[in-house]
Order: structure tokens, then C-alpha cells, then sequence
């Protein structure tokens, strides 16, 4: 199974209501494979944290590429991108359980 973490620091000026548009498009993708997608907003806890964050799971490496090259993914993606600062991204296999 494969891990995808991205987190986003989002300009000062990002437009909030725009961005929940898109974590409702980006919950409501059905790529085949996923195995767990979860989407959200820091809850400011810590100072520093980053803003947006998306934990997915995907079945095997085939899956997250194919969720990766996604168009509706990548649309949303890019209604992203003009409001995000920073990004880190990450994917890991995890242990068989």
C-alpha cells in the first residue's frame, strides 16, 4: 500500500471559500485503487502548522500514478496552486499489517 501526505502553506490572501470548493471536489474523486482519502484544514492547534493537507492510500503504485494523472485531480490541482506559498509532498509504502 502507498501513502501519499501533501501539506500546503497557503498565501496570506488565499480565498477561503475557494478552497473548500476544491476540497469537496477533491473528496468526491473516485480513482480506482484508493483505499482511504481524507482532506482537510489545520485546526491551528501549533503555531507554524501548515494549512491544507490531504492523507490518501492507494492500493499499489499503480494506483496513486493513476490518481496523480487524474484530470479532474490535476484541474483541481491547479485552482489550487495560484494560493499556495509552499508544498511538501511525500509517498511511502507502508508495512503489510
Amino acid at each position: 500500500m502507498i501513502r501519499n501526505v501533501v501539506l500546503a502553506k497557503l498565501k496570506t490572501d488565499h480565498d477561503a471559500a475557494e478552497v473548500e470548493q476544491i476540497q469537496q471536489g477533491l473528496r468526491a474523486l473516485n480513482c480506482p485503487g484508493t483505499l482511504g482519502y481524507t482532506v482537510g484544514t489545520d485546526a491551528g492547534l501549533r503555531e507554524g502548522n501548515w494549512d491544507f493537507v490531504i492523507v490518501a492510500d492507494f492500493a499499489d503504485t499503480a494506483a496513486y500514478r493513476g490518481y496523480d494523472d487524474d484530470a479532474e485531480h490535476n484541474r483541481l490541482r491547479g485552482r489550487l496552486a495560484p494560493m499556495v506559498e509552499q508544498i511538501a509532498r511525500a509517498q511511502f509504502e507502508l508495512p503489510d499489517a
